[in-house]
């Protein structure tokens, strides 16, 4: 199984899969680093008392926020007065490693599931902090804004491409070695995809089965040319080690009548 995460993140994933009895190839595709110009953040962080809430959208999102937050010697005290909402559980699970409990989480991006978890709440006039990577997805503000919210978003990372061993993926792939690939968010499909030569990329994945963390990540690997015959309902790393569990399940199951 390939493992397609960020270095510093992948283990998680390869120690659940190895724990499963997977043997694990980790080929990672994507950095995750701070942003280049974090004066924005420093701003926010300065004036932490002109917002109602604070949204995160990532774990990688958490992380960094509160890296920063730190190294400007404040505490987890500055947002006492805020509301907080995580995207989906690995969110807030890691929000709650820092103390604080999300008070709605919306369970993905999709405008529907944004707007049915604020349905209840009134953000006419709110004003909203969006710390976030650079490179994501306009859904969030867009909703939030309609639903009469002041949204300033702030970039705390960005992801890099990785072009490491990519000769080594290529063979394995050759040789058909590899009988899953993972992915766990958009970038990594299409960063993915860029490692290996266009006229090629048929031939090399075909008979190669797909695994996605989710219905947004499943959207780009199938715009990208890969089948995608997995995708997590639960969109964590348990959820989408239990997804391949159960695919695996079945397709033995199938195999054995």
């Amino acid at each position: 199984i390939v493992v397609t995460r960020a270095r510093q993140q992948a283990s998680d994933l390869s120690s659940r899969l190895l724990d499963l009895g997977a043997e694990c190839l980790e080929f990672p595709t994507i950095n995750v680093v701070a942003a280049d110009d974090l004066t924005p953040l420093d701003e926010a962080v300065q004036n932490l008392s002109d917002y109602d809430w604070v949204v995160f959208t990532s774990v990688n999102g958490v992380k960094f926020f509160f890296d920063h937050l730190f190294g400007r010697n404040k505490d987890v005290r500055a947002l006492s007065h805020l509301h907080t909402a995580a995207i989906g559980p690995a969110t807030a699970e890691k929000l709650f490693e820092y103390g604080l409990k999300s008070d709605i989480i919306p369970q993905n991006f999709r405008a529907e599931a944004v707007v049915d978890a604020f349905r209840k709440i009134s953000l006419a006039g709110k004003k909203i902090l969006l710390p976030r990577a650079k490179e994501a997805r306009p859904v969030l503000p867009v909703e939030l804004r309609k639903m009469g919210a002041e949204v300033d978003e702030v970039t705390v990372y960005i992801t890099e491409k990785v072009q490491v061993n990519i000769d080594q993926l290529i063979e394995q792939l050759e040789e058909k070695n590899i009988d899953l690939i993972t992915f766990t968010s958009s970038s990594t499909v299409q960063n993915f995809k860029d490692l290996l030569p266009p006229d090629n990329f048929k031939r090399l994945i075909q008979g190669i089965t797909v695994a996605s963390i989710g219905p947004i990540t499943t959207d780009t690997a199938l715009k990208s040319g890969f089948e995608v015959p997995i995708t997590a309902k639960t969109y964590t790393i348990p959820g989408l080690c239990d997804a391949i569990v159960k695919y695996f399940d079945k397709k033995n199951s199938r195999h054995s009548v």
